[in-house]
């Protein structure tokens, strides 16, 4: 029974026993009004206790809260562009709301959680699928970048120190979900380091019994039986009737003993020696050979891969003005990013007045950014683009019309059958892995609707710096575009004769650190007939797809 429940029960039973009897007619039943009074006394002195007991608890949560709200506020995109704070934000919002609501409704007056309860319905609140998200997010730049746990965990990204570190409590988190994602390789990470911060934390923040238990099962998920029943053992000492880690316990002494009955039936030799594996090593090519790879693609992200020299060696940077008389006085400065195909860099062509009008449409209408069932047609969320986006017509501004037209005049295309532009704001660790724009031979359904035909070409605005990640890469190229603030890179999706051209493929990196806004327009084939005209040679079949 709790301590609020004790004393309603003291009250019950003092309330009973008057009714039962008239006590004051004698004074040996008043003199158990005594024992009465005595437990009351008691239970109210618990119950004050707790009290005082859970108001130090909330004073630390409100301290804790207070604090981070406090360097959050005073530059608020400089904090949430950390994928660190942003994980935690969310993480205190979540896991650790539902821990303060639970103390506060613990008290008879219900006022405090009854508020609480209002302002998760009229307010944005993030939801458990957003700590899931979040702590995705960042085992994936922990990935893509070669991030050492710990560092992660002091708040450190490639060295650079951005935010305060995690507690028991937060990695522990980490690990948790990665847990729940049947992600057992960064459950093991993220609580062995949830372990070794327990050690060094004052004020527990944690059960070391859970620790044990997930990195117990994690470990074992991984093979290592072994490491698993010596962790669960570890558990069994802290809490000997741990159901789960006794019937672990035996299940994993089970598994033991059945892999060493196999050890020793292994056939030998006659010379009663072990069988000695004959085959050699086998040496494949470098996985950054190979265009498709994750490797090379990661790899790319990190900046570890440059573009060919002998492709460099033949880049140049120009004015163009496209033949255009207003051009003529004020060319575009394009920067050859790659030659054929042709990767064009245009440099200061969307303003900071454009760009703050394009996020002020956008953002109010921000939706998960989708991608094509190239079954189907159907446009459907996918966890291999992690962004928001909306989608702005050229009537909405003048300045919307205005980037309309110079796209017109960077390309020299007709922007009448183009698609509107999206816009593009990439969340924590937000990323697009290696995709076409274009539809190949066999989605058939694909832009079927816009009667257009296929994506010609692609325009790609970079609208913010971004500190660390965030590139947009072509893997079958080995190149590496990073975002520069009012820049737009530029290519052809197609061969002229129509094909689809594989060498655009391309992926927007993990965010490390920073906010990534883009917007791009996508081209289509009608009406581009006299001023791309159609080639009726094919080009290889190992270059279309």
């Amino acid at each position: 029974m709790s301590k609020y429940g004790w004393v309603l029960y003291a009250l019950n039973v003092f309330l009973i026993a008057v009714t039962r009897a008239e006590l004051y007619t004698a004074i040996a039943d008043m003199e158990d009004l005594l024992d009465t009074e005595a437990t009351l006394i008691y239970a109210l002195e618990n119950y004050v206790k707790a009290e005082e007991q859970k108001l130090d608890l909330l004073k630390r949560y409100i301290d804790i809260y207070q604090k981070q709200h406090e360097i959050a506020t005073s530059d608020p995109q400089r904090y949430l562009a950390n994928p660190i704070n942003a994980y935690t934000l969310v993480k205190r919002l979540t896991t650790d709301w539902g821990q303060v609501e639970s103390v506060i409704s613990t008290n008879i007056n219900t006022d405090a959680i009854q508020n609480i309860t209002y302002f998760k319905e009229h307010m944005k609140f993030p939801t458990d699928e957003d700590l899931n998200g979040a702590a995705v997010a960042l085992t994936r730049l922990q990935d893509t970048y070669r991030l050492d746990t710990s560092s992660l965990a002091r708040g450190e990204l490639n060295g650079v120190k951005y935010s305060s570190e995690l507690t028991a409590a937060d990695c522990f988190e980490l690990g948790r979900q990665s847990y729940n994602n049947g992600d057992f390789y960064h459950t093991q990470l993220w609580m062995e380091e949830a372990e070794i911060r327990y050690r060094h934390e004052v004020n527990e923040t944690i059960e070391h019994s859970d620790i044990l238990e997930y990195l117990a099962f994690s470990i074992y998920k991984q093979g290592n039986v072994a490491l698993a029943l010596d962790l669960t053992n570890k558990l069994l000492e802290i809490i000997p009737t741990h159901q789960r880690a006794l019937g672990n316990k035996v299940y994993y002494e089970g598994e033991l003993k059945e892999l060493e009955e196999k050890e020793n039936n292994k056939r030998k030799g006659d010379d009663g020696s072990e069988d000695i594996e004959t085959e050699g090593v086998k040496f494949g090519k470098s996985p950054y050979d190979d265009p498709f790879s994750k490797e090379l693609y990661e790899a790319l992200c990190r900046g570890e891969i440059e573009t060919p020299l002998e492709v460099q060696a033949n880049l140049k940077c120009r004015y163009m003005s496209q033949g255009n008389p207003f051009l003529k006085f004020a060319p575009f400065k394009v920067e050859e990013a790659y030659l054929n195909p042709n990767l064009y860099i245009f440099h200061d062509v969307m303003s900071d007045d454009e760009i703050k009008t394009v996020k002020k449409l956008a953002q109010p209408r921000f939706r998960r950014a989708t991608v094509q069932n190239s079954k189907t047609g159907e446009l459907e969320v996918a966890q291999y683009r992690i962004s928001k986006s909306a989608w702005l017509k050229e009537d909405e501004d003048e300045r919307i019309s205005v980037i309309t037209r110079r796209i017109n005049d960077m390309t020299g295309l007709t922007m009448s059958t183009a698609e509107e532009l999206q816009v593009v704001n990439y969340g924590i660790g937000g990323h697009y892995e290696p995709h076409f724009d274009f539809a190949r031979k066999e989605e058939t359904n694909a832009f079927r609707n816009l009667g257009t035909g296929n994506r010609i070409a692609t325009v790609l605005f970079y609208m913010s710096d971004v500190e660390q990640g965030g590139a947009t890469v072509f893997p079958v190229l080995k190149t590496a575009l990073w975002p520069k603030k009012g820049t737009a890179a530029f290519w052809f999706n197609l061969f002229e004769s129509g094909h689809g051209d594989k060498r655009t493929r391309h992926a927007a990196c993990p965010v490390l650190a920073g906010s990534k806004w883009v917007s791009n327009k996508w081209i289509h084939e009608a009406g581009q007939e006299f001023l791309r005209p159609c080639l009726l040679n094919p080009p290889p079949e190992d270059l279309t797809a």
